[in-house]
C-alpha cells in the first residue's frame, strides 16, 4: 500500500456526541493528546452502541484500503454485553473481528464504561461553565456522594449530566460534548478507556512527525 495515498484514520462511533468530541479533540487538542496535528481523519457512524458493537468490522472492511489505521469506539452501556462481559472482553471481541477484517496491526477498540459521559467529569472549572452555567457549588453537591472511589468517576455519568442539565435548563445537545472537548482539562482524566485513546493515537501518531 502506498501510505501517501491513504487517509490516516477512520473512526467508528455511534452517535453525534462521540463524533463530536473525538473531532474537537483531534483538530483541536492534538497538543494535550501529545500527538501530531497533521491527521488525516474520518468520523463514521453507525448509530447505536450495539449496531457498533455487532456491525463496525463489516463497516470498516471496505474502507481497509483508504485508511492506514482504524478505530472503533462504543459506551459499555448499550452494547449489549452490560453483565456479561466485561468491557476488555467486548474490546477484545471486537479487535479480533477487525483483524479478520484486514485490520491486523493497524486497529483499536475503545469501550468508554460505563459512557461517555465519564469523560466529562474532570477535575476542570470548565466542566461547571458548560453543563451548569458557571454554578461550581450545584456540580460539587451533585458529585457528592456519587464518585467510585475505585474509578475516581460518578457511578452514573450520564444520568448525573442529565439531572445537573435540567437543573440549569440546559438543552442536552451534541454541541454540550464539543464545548467540554475545546476546554475541559486532559490532564486529570483517569479514565482507563481515556488513556488507552490516548495511548493508541500517540503510538500511531506521534507529536513531530
Amino acid at each position: 500500500m502506498n501510505h501517501k495515498e491513504l487517509g490516516d484514520l477512520v473512526v467508528v462511533v455511534p452517535d453525534a456526541n462521540m463524533e463530536h468530541t473525538v473531532t474537537t479533540l483531534l483538530k483541536e487538542r492534538y497538543k494535550s493528546l501529545g500527538i501530531s496535528n497533521a491527521i488525516s481523519f474520518k468520523v463514521l457512524r453507525l448509530v447505536g452502541d450495539s449496531k457498533v458493537f455487532n456491525q463496525a468490522h463489516e463497516l470498516l472492511r471496505e474502507h481497509q484500503k483508504n485508511f492506514r489505521y482504524a478505530l472503533v469506539m462504543f459506551d459499555y452501556e448499550g452494547s449489549g454485553k452490560e453483565g456479561s462481559w466485561s468491557r476488555e472482553e467486548v474490546e477484545q471481541d471486537v479487535q479480533k473481528r477487525l483483524e479478520s477484517a484486514g485490520w491486523k496491526g493497524r486497529c483499536a477498540v475503545i469501550v468508554i464504561e460505563p459512557e461517555l459521559e465519564a469523560w466529562v467529569f474532570a477535575k476542570s472549572p470548565h466542566v461547571a461553565q458548560v453543563i451548569a452555567k458557571g454554578d461550581a457549588t450545584l456540580l460539587k453537591a451533585k458529585l457528592n456522594g456519587q464518585i467510585d472511589p475505585n474509578t475516581g468517576k460518578p457511578r452514573h455519568p450520564k444520568e448525573l449530566m442529565e439531572e445537573i442539565l435540567r437543573a440549569k435548563r440546559i438543552p442536552r445537545s451534541s454541541a454540550l460534548y464539543l464545548r467540554l472537548a475545546k476546554k475541559v482539562s486532559l490532564e486529570d482524566c483517569r479514565d482507563p478507556a481515556f488513556a488507552k485513546f490516548c495511548e493508541v493515537l500517540g503510538q500511531w501518531f506521534p507529536s513531530g512527525l
